[in-house]
């Protein structure tokens, strides 16, 4: 009997092979009872434990360790695979870098704005992060990681980061000077998180914008007009602007005058003011620490009241209803006492000339608007 040695060889080679895909395959079933049970135990685990922020790191890593399961199962398939020997220095710079890539993705992840790791950790540790700066630090985390990833997987395939990075100090004043809009604004947006004049939900007026802030970046701010529109204002532009923060607002002033007509006697003048002062000092919505109504000035079309007072509300919707409630009260006040508001008026006196027939003509004429 004859021995056919490339046979057998080829047998050999299509059963390492079939055992490299058969353990392959048997990763990807781990993957799946990791995600569909492990992960859920964990999940249940981590709400438990306390401080609360471990669910938020497995949600971060939860994509990342599922291809964990691929690259070692990649990494122990080529054991038995033939044409391929694991002990190879590109492959093994391949699964390396995976490693680094993945470990990288999931801190992307879970340094994210959106990610509620910080409010946890802020929690956890008694340590007071402004939301404003939240944004900021989430970017200011992201380009590390993605520096420091690309640099370890650059190393890992012998490339010189070092003169890379010196390449980049010798042409860091040539970008500045390109980018010197772009680091003003940067710049502006620190300046902001520092003085913090606002922050996202604020309404704020400048000399340039006025509305609702939406976002904080490094470049701008958004800012929602009342008209719906959408406004992106440069961060060095607001930081050289008066800044009005208009929700900082504790209480909201009213002030107006009303003015009665010159022949309302003194009496029901007095009255007026005083009536409309308690009305004021009565009503729910006012604030009783400023109130003033006061018979002030003589104008030339009228007597003068001025009126003076906060509502307690900052909210537009109940200013408006407060603001009208009291403009009601105060015109039954006047129709009560029989007073009226003194309107624009005035007299034009016309010469008085002789006509052709010896008499005079011209008279006092009353104009009204």
């Amino acid at each position: 009997m004859t021995w056919d040695w490339n046979k057998f060889v080829q047998y050999d080679a299509l059963e390492n092979i079939a055992i490299a895909i058969g353990v392959f395959l048997l990763f990807l079933l781990f993957r799946k009872i990791f995600t569909k049970y492990i992960f859920a135990l964990l999940m249940r685990l981590g709400k438990k434990a306390p401080g609360g922020v471990f669910p938020y790191i497995l949600s971060a890593f939860e994509k990342p360790v599922r291809w964990v399961f691929i690259i070692i199962g990649v990494y122990t398939s080529v054991r038995y695979f033939p044409y391929l020997s694991e002990t190879n220095p590109l492959f093994l710079d391949i699964i390396r870098s995976s490693i680094v890539f993945i470990v990288g993705w999931g801190l992307f992840n879970l340094s994210s704005s959106s990610s509620q790791f910080f409010f946890k950790v802020e929690e956890r540790f008694n340590i007071d992060i402004d939301d404003l700066l939240i944004p900021f630090l989430s970017k200011a985390l992201r380009f590390i990681i993605v520096a420091i990833s690309i640099s370890i997987i650059a190393q890992e395939f012998d490339y010189n980061v070092g003169g890379f990075v010196a390449g980049l100090g010798l042409g860091g004043l040539a970008f500045a000077l390109a980018a010197k809009d772009a680091i003003g604004n940067l710049f502006g947006g620190i300046v902001i998180i520092t003085e913090k004049p606002f922050t996202i939900g604020d309404w704020i007026k400048t000399d340039s914008v006025e509305g609702t802030v939406e976002d904080i970046t490094f470049r701008s701010t958004r800012v929602r007009t009342f008209a719906d529109a959408l406004v992106t204002v440069p961060n060095a532009t607001l930081a050289n602007e008066s800044i009005i923060n208009w929700s900082e607002m504790g209480k909201r002033q009213i002030t107006f005058d009303l003015r009665l007509t010159y022949d309302t006697p003194r009496d029901k003048v007095k009255r007026v003011v005083e009536q409309i002062d308690l009305l004021l000092k009565n009503h729910s919505g006012v604030d009783q620490e400023t109130i003033f109504v006061k018979f002030n000035e003589y104008r030339e079309n009228g007597l003068n009241v001025f009126l003076y007072f906060f509502t307690k509300t900052t909210a537009w919707e109940e200013y408006l209803k407060i603001r009208e409630e009291i403009n009601l009260n105060i015109m039954e006040v006047l129709e009560n006492e029989g007073v009226s508001i003194a309107l624009p008026a005035r007299r034009l006196y016309m010469e008085q000339q002789e006509d052709g027939h010896g008499g005079e003509a011209g008279s006092p004429v009353r104009q009204e608007p």
